[in-house]
């Protein structure tokens, strides 16, 4: 059995409503990453948009020794989905041997993964009861199987673990949602054969959150 790939994580969290955030750097963005900061509504969007964002420059900038500003990004592959959105896992152009990437945030967290190979980064607060309920039906038969087999009080909890898994794995297919999520059993210690080639792996997180990477093996 091939050893699990070396993931380096990096978390940071926001400041609580009403306190006030540490500058930020913007100058390493973007024209496209100003853009899109600029377009959110909500003032605390556009923080966690900005603050996740200056962030991977600046862990990425460690791992390639290029200035953060330097740094260009796109999307392995090409084509996106009906919508026009682009699919593909995110990419540093010009460094084909990587490093790869994944970067995901829920409410105040932000997490950044980095790795020598392929790999997907999901994080998400566990969500109420009734998310629960409504998204079991979109899982894999036995995943939904097993969550429904687990008392009410725990449920959400274990959804919430394996929703990261997914997540994290089809960030690390670089197809996200629009494989569908009942294709693959994400759930530990399942009858029905985990993805191969790859090693999905439970990370801490603060209470209250749920996250996991996924790395190839290659």
């Amino acid at each position: 059995m091939n050893a699990p790939p070396h993931v380096l994580l990096r978390t940071l969290s926001l400041p609580p409503p009403g306190e006030p955030s540490a500058p930020l750097a913007h100058s390493c963005l973007d024209d496209g990453e100003r853009a899109r900061a600029a377009a959110f509504v909500g003032t605390r969007a556009r923080l966690r948009y900005l603050t996740a964002h200056v962030a991977l420059r600046h862990v990425l900038a460690e791992h390639t020794g290029t200035d953060p500003a330097r740094l260009r990004f796109g999307r392995e592959g090409a084509g996106g989905d009906a919508e026009g959105r682009p699919r593909g896992r995110p990419v540093l152009l010009g460094l084909p041997e990587g490093p790869h990437f994944s970067l995901s945030h829920s409410h105040d967290l932000i997490m950044i993964a980095v790795a020598a190979v392929p790999v997907g980064l999901d994080v998400q607060r566990v969500p109420p009861p009734g998310t629960v309920d409504a998204l079991l039906p979109r899982l894999h038969p036995e995943e939904s199987e097993a969550l429904r087999g687990i008392p009410p009080a725990g449920r959400t909890a274990a959804f919430t673990r394996l929703w990261t898994r997914k997540e994290a794995y089809l960030k690390g297919l670089g197809t996200g949602l629009a494989r569908g999520t009942a294709l693959d059993c994400l759930l530990e210690g399942a009858r029905t054969p985990p993805p191969a080639g790859w090693h999905v792996h439970d990370v801490p997180a603060p209470p209250g959150y749920a996250a996991a990477t996924a790395a190839r093996h290659l």
